[in-house]
Order: structure tokens, then sequence, then C-alpha cells
């Protein structure tokens, strides 16, 4: 990750003058949450063959000279969440209503504006989630082995849906001891999770609590 002084914000700006390296870092974030999204909305065969283009239309409105990023590095922008959804729906109702297809409607794509607006929160809400946990695999690789086999812990909990009494028979280890483990596990994720989310969604301490709460709750 960047440096803790680095917001959204900051990389956009910079981003927004000109800097190869903060476009890239733009690019790097972004790109999987835009080509989840759209291939999200774009569950049927009409427009799969459009995803790859789609996905370069977003960072090409962003990049272009007057674009929606030089928009956003000069602060008329207020949240940063309206202006990736923003982007990212504006390219891909281009694509829906070019005029090969408007003689009929594209049944893969979600009538209403609210589903569409849910499908992408939880989208990012996801691709949140992964980050928080790339980055606490890399300070638990910093800290030691007791700590990678806490990031193990919450795999096996989370990703395979195993009982902490399971986990500890398979380890050989004890219950107890495993669910102090275990709470120290989620303090970390949460630790990593709150950082990201800084990142993207800068703010106070209770502001950014209040947007991972707001992310948990997009996945449920």
């Amino acid at each position: 990750m960047p440096s803790s002084e680095s917001t959204c914000w900051t990389v956009i700006r910079a981003a927004a003058a000109g800097s190869p390296a903060d476009r890239e870092e733009l690019a790097r974030r972004y790109l999987a949450v835009v080509r989840a999204y759209l291939a999200a909305r774009w569950r049927g065969p009409h427009l799969r063959p459009d995803l790859d283009d789609a996905v370069q239309e977003v960072f090409v409105e962003c990049f272009r000279q007057g674009g929606a990023l030089e928009a956003a590095g000069a602060g008329r922008v207020p949240s940063f969440r309206a202006f990736r959804y923003g982007v990212v729906r504006n390219v891909a109702r281009r694509f829906e209503s070019r005029p090969v297809r408007a003689a009929a409607p594209l049944p893969e794509v979600p009538a209403n504006e609210e589903g569409l607006s849910r499908l992408f929160e939880r989208t990012w809400a996801q691709a949140i989630m992964a980050e928080a946990a790339q980055l606490q695999r890399r300070r638990a690789a910093e800290r030691g082995p007791e700590a990678v086999q806490r990031v193990e812990l919450l795999r096996l909990r989370f990703e395979e849906n195993l009982p902490i009494r399971t986990i500890a028979e398979r380890w050989g280890v004890a219950a107890a001891g495993l669910h102090r483990a275990y709470a120290i596990a989620r303090q970390e994720f949460k630790a990593a999770l709150l950082e990201v989310v800084a990142f993207h969604h800068p703010g106070s301490p209770a502001e950014v609590e209040q947007e991972a709460a707001c992310l948990v709750k997009a996945l449920s």
C-alpha cells in the first residue's frame, strides 16, 4: 500500500497532474473492480465480447484531458464512491445503448438503477475485503509464524466454514487457546480493513469505522 499519508485523493490529484506512477496505481487498484462489476452487470452473452473494450474505455474516460479524473483532482467531486460508480455506469450505458442493440432489450442488464448501484457496492466491498486480507497476510509475514497461522485460522473459519473445535482437532491444539488466537486474528483483520478503508474513504476514525460497517453490510 502507499504510505499512511496517502489517500485515494492524493493519488487522484497526482494522476490528474499526469504522474505515470499514480496513474498506474489507480489502474492497479481499480481495474479488477471495474471488470468484476461489468462482468456481473452483463451476465448474459450479448455484451460479454465488449468487456475488455469497456474496461479500457473506463480508464480512457478517467485519464483524457478534461475527463473524470481531472474533475476529481480539482476537487469538484465530493464523493469518491459516487465518482467511481458514475464513470463506470456512464461507460456501461454507452455500450448498452449502441444502435446495433437498440432494437431489443438486454436481458442480462438489471432494469433498475437501485439494483445496479447495489451490485456495484457489493463488488466494491468484495474488493476492499480482498485488499484487507492481502494486507493482513503481508503484516503477518512480518510478524512471524504465529501471525501467519492466525491468518490461516481465519481462512479455515470463513472460507471453509470449519468450527474452531474442528480446526483445533486438526492442528492438535487446545480449543480454548485457538479461540483466543481467533479473537486476535479478527482484531488484526479489522485493523487491516480500517487501514484500507481509510485510503479509499479518508475521514475521521468514526467515519472510517462507519464506512467499514457499510461495506460489511453490503456483503450480507
